[in-house]
């Protein structure tokens, strides 16, 4: 315990240093700026050789209270939210309260074991600390979850491109959605913006101004919210005009008395999907740590205060967009919220789904840089080479743009990666790192190994049930045609 005391003196002396040796308060608002933009986007997860440059390029514990919740709930922000409706349609009320909760206090106490990994150590990055525990396997199984779940939020990003873009067009023109020309279909559309948009953007060697495209895109979900909530009163039940997006939705099971009657517990095929895509919303573990390595005046338990004061900012964001879009379309609510609005003649959701397509086109790169990060330093290419930049940059759009085109749906994106990535970085891989780097009793082991048993039990019933459901639709689809 004094060797830790001991330890913990020696860092907060060496920040006090390191603090004296730059007081500029133009330095400061810099750092501030620089900051932001690295943590640009949801899944941001810093490298080693990152964080050690900026070790010495700029001061840590520079960051305000206020600005660490703001990049903190700029890194759980994400494309998840647009689920959350369809997925309080397949659980009920009550059901999807519940796991709401659940995962928002068990996310906030898997912070609270990484924040313990990391006073430990002296670790500023999730990389690291699964060095430090499991040696490679361990890196690399912090680099595999984080690379994953990038993966699955660019995914998810273009595939609301796929969504939304023909609807846009669609308003603009005054077509049909039926309209079998190319510049209508979605995956011609997706791959046109990728090539003429995406890919440049990506080739670039640096992120640029595109770091501010975080705080675009809370903005965006914000303006979201709020046409969510004033189209639940401008779109009443009985008066309610189907798309042809939600004519074509699958209808839930057990309820023949009518859209306007709220379920407060449901059990059908697609309840399956609820719990993932609730983990793919809120995980942001990745950059916890380096958003504590900037944290002014640090310390585990104000950190743990900044996570609580965003989580919670979160918490009602999604309920208050799950409720308010369940409630204007009941069991027709599509597994995209915003796919579920009449795309024929209304100007303010045609307004949102410009800003959401804007805002998920630019923030594509900026997570994209991150990806390439990781895949550069598993092969640890430390010098920048435009062969590789451009070879992988390729490589990888490609490969997402075969997935997104395949996909069926957005939903199987937040399944199989918040079964996945997402737990493994919030359950599984914080509870397996405590476990390992700290010295517990056998009754201090008890919470954690329940903790890492929840995570793995998740992954090891969600995966199956999904591949099931799969499975069926494509059967009962067949049986149709």
């Amino acid at each position: 315990m004094n060797d830790e005391v001991g330890y913990s003196a020696e860092l907060q002396s060496l920040d006090d240093e390191e603090s004296n040796e730059s007081s500029d308060p133009e330095d400061d608002e810099k750092n501030r700026v620089v900051f932001q933009q690295e943590n640009a986007e949801s899944r941001v997860s810093l490298t080693h050789e990152h964080l050690s440059k900026k070790k010495y390029q700029h001061p840590p514990s520079r960051t305000s209270f206020r600005m660490s919740v703001f990049n903190l709930s700029n890194a759980i922000m994400g494309s998840g939210i647009l689920g959350l409706s369809y997925a309080l349609a397949n659980t009920g009320i009550i059901l999807f309260v519940l796991i709401l909760v659940s995962v928002t206090v068990l996310a906030l106490y898997s912070i609270h074991l990484l924040l313990l990994c990391s006073k430990r150590t002296g670790c500023m990055v999730y990389e690291d600390l699964g060095y430090k525990a499991f040696g490679m396997s361990g890196k690399c199984a912090v680099f595999g979850s984080t690379f994953l779940q990038n993966i699955g939020a660019i995914l998810s990003y273009m595939f609301i491109v796929k969504n939304e873009l023909p609807l846009v067009l669609q308003f603009l023109t005054g077509f049909d959605t039926k309209d079998d020309s190319w510049y209508m279909n979605g995956d011609y559309l997706v791959i046109l913006v990728t090539v003429v948009i995406i890919l440049p953007l990506c080739l670039l060697k640096s992120l640029g101004y595109l770091g501010y495209t975080s705080g675009f895109s809370l903005a965006c979900m914000v303006f979201f919210l709020i046409v969510i909530i004033y189209k639940k009163f401008d779109l009443p039940c009985p008066g309610l005009e189907l798309n042809s997006t939600m004519q074509a939705a699958e209808m839930i099971p057990g309820n023949e008395t009518g859209m306007c009657e709220p379920e407060y517990v449901e059990f059908n095929t697609k309840t399956i999907y609820a719990l993932p895509t609730i983990l793919f919303a809120y995980v942001c573990h990745p950059s916890i740590l380096p958003i504590y390595s900037e944290l002014k005046e640090r310390s585990s338990k104000k950190m743990e205060h900044v996570s609580t004061v965003s989580f919670l900012s979160m918490f009602f964001m999604y309920i208050l967009t799950a409720f308010f879009g369940y409630f204007t379309f009941y069991d027709k609510v599509n597994e995209d919220l915003l796919r579920t609005y009449d795309a024929s003649h209304d100007v303010l959701i045609l307004v949102v789904r410009l800003v959401v397509v804007t805002a998920v086109i630019l923030t594509v790169p900026v997570l994209f840089f991150v990806v390439r990060k990781s895949v550069l330093e598993l092969i640890e290419q430390k010098r920048f080479k435009w062969k590789f930049h451009i070879c992988i940059t390729l490589v990888l759009l490609a490969f997402s743009v075969v997935l997104v085109v395949f996909i069926p749906s957005i939903k199987d994106i937040f399944a199989v990666i918040g079964a996945t990535s997402a737990n493994m970085l919030m359950f599984i891989l914080p509870s397996a790192l405590y476990l390992k780097l700290e010295t517990l009793t056998t009754k201090q082991k008890i919470k954690p190994v329940i903790f890492l048993a929840a995570g793995v039990l998740c992954t090891l019933v969600t995966v199956p049930l999904v591949i099931i459901d799969w499975v069926h639709t494509k059967q009962s689809n067949n049986t149709g045609h």
